[in-house]
């Protein structure tokens, strides 16, 4: 009994994520980082690369943080670069 042939001696290319050639340039600026265990109190986090720096504890100031972040995505310097709006 042998080896079946061709059978992974040459290995497998591994996926485009190893491959610096496939970098499309996106990366990612803003987290929005929620722990909401069963029968604990929820807490969110809200980062961005901007600078800002929020959190929250209990499920209110969570809740209207989710908000705040998503809302912060229409207003961030990162996300709407300000050039060519003055023309449009």
């Amino acid at each position: 009994m042998g080896e079946p042939k061709g059978a992974a001696r040459q290995g497998v290319r591994t996926a485009c994520a190893s491959d610096p050639q496939c970098d499309n340039g996106r990366r990612p600026i803003a987290w929005l980082h929620i722990v909401a265990p069963r029968g604990a109190v929820p807490t969110a986090t809200s980062w961005c690369a901007c600078g800002r720096d929020r959190s929250a504890i209990g499920k209110p100031r969570v809740l209207a943080l989710i908000d705040d972040h998503n809302a912060h995505r229409t207003v961030c310097p990162l996300r709407n670069s300000q050039e060519g709006r003055a023309a449009a």
